[in-house]
């Protein structure tokens, strides 16, 4: 005879106490599930620009990719950027890791060729009569906290064209584009209500309607793409040590380098760019952070130099990486130096495999969040 066992009410308690815990865990998924699908749904839904869209909410975070571990080389330097184009108003559901990326609304807007609201502050002007270039008065002239953009179409449905000098119009549509972030930062609420001010004279002398901005908004959306951005801001840095603590004669190390094909720009730095554009790709930099000219190579040493690839402003950044990772083993053997991390220590080929795939997972995410590296989008965010 076969005996049935009685359970005590604490233990049944106990099970169906877990079956309510797994079933709110399910529902929960389920909701948060459900609340991004829309939100992704709505952004890229999208197609004008609205100049009183709002962007994504996300967040910033600056990861260092350090030399912890035997094998790691290069730190990852993190800087600031903003997006721009339009999202729902439905940010604050989420936590900020959950949100989706940064999505342009159209084509034109991710190749430069529109406003772009979610990265820019846009204020749109519409004239009953269309306008002339000179219209427009001294405000093109005025600088700011961020880049000003003036844009114009000369009639419904034509393309956006970059107001300047060089184009007269007339101008049946204006769009005023301020840059929400970049690496020097966010604009603030102030800054958005001197935006405001300038737009609002124009609007007047023009006799245009606009819709007003909400600055305190506006600032909140260019401190979250501030962050958004940071956390896909990585720099490669690649050094070279003269060994046995030597100098690097500066006659010599300008020979090795224009020899590579790298030139002095404006920065100081000695630089690698396509041959093709004459887009840069990465450079070379003093090890003693002073800045290079022909005159100071005259008499000047230095322990050594850093390669840097700034990942987001190529358009291929692991290749670019490649590329740049066999030019400094060359030049590490033709200085006789050492290539090192930033603890001065030796760079294996396991610490660049690594390096390598930080590479790829950056630009990866760049795509990703429809920032192509090295596109009119990215040069903003990232400059």
């Amino acid at each position: 005879m076969i005996r049935m066992l009685g359970m005590n009410p604490l233990f049944l308690g106990l099970i169906a106490a877990g079956v309510v815990l797994v079933a709110c865990v399910l529902i929960y998924n389920w909701l948060q599930e459900r609340r991004v699908r829309r939100r992704i749904d709505a952004t890229f839904s999208k197609s004008d620009v609205d100049a009183q869209g709002a962007a994504p909410d996300v967040g910033r975070i600056e990861p260092m990719f350090t030399a912890d571990e035997p094998e790691s080389s290069q730190s990852v330097a993190i800087e600031t950027a903003p997006a721009d184009d339009e999202a729902p108003d439905v940010a604050d559901e989420m936590p900020e890791e959950s949100l989706p990326q940064v999505a342009p609304a159209t084509r034109a807007e991710r190749l430069g060729l529109a406003p772009d609201a979610d990265i820019e502050c846009v204020a749109l002007l519409q004239p009953a009569q269309a306008v002339a270039t000179a219209a427009l008065g001294p405000a093109m002239s005025v600088g700011g906290a961020k880049p000003l953009r003036w844009l114009g179409r000369r009639g419904v449905g034509t393309p956006w064209q970059l107001i300047d000098a060089a184009t007269q119009g007339p101008w049946h549509e204006v769009a005023v584009c301020l840059l929400l972030a970049n690496r020097a930062g966010s604009v603030s609420r102030a800054d958005v209500e001197s935006f405001q001010r300038m737009v609002s004279d124009v609007a007047a002398a023009m006799e245009a309607p606009h819709a007003r901005l909400d600055p305190a908004a506006e600032a909140d959306r260019a401190e979250a793409l501030d962050r958004f951005c940071a956390d896909l801001d990585v720099q490669i840095g690649l050094t070279i040590l003269k060994s046995e603590l030597g100098q690097i004669a500066g006659t010599r190390l300008r020979g090795v380098a224009e020899a590579s094909g790298f030139r002095i720009n404006a920065a100081g730095h000695f630089e690698y760019a396509q041959e093709e554009t004459g887009a840069p790709l990465y450079t070379l930099q003093n090890y003693k952070q002073e800045p290079f000219s022909i005159e100071s190579l005259r008499r000047m040493t230095t322990p050594g130099v850093v390669f840097v690839l700034d990942v987001p402003r190529v358009a291929d950044p692991v290749r670019v990486f490649d590329q740049m990772r066999m030019a400094a083993k060359r030049m590490t053997k033709t200085l006789e130096g050492v290539l090192v991390d930033d603890n001065r220590r030796p760079i294996t080929d396991t610490s660049l495999a690594a390096i390598r795939a930080q590479v790829h997972v950056t630009a990866t995410a760049l795509r990703e969040a429809h920032i192509d590296p090295g596109g009119p989008r990215a040069l903003r965010l990232f400059g």
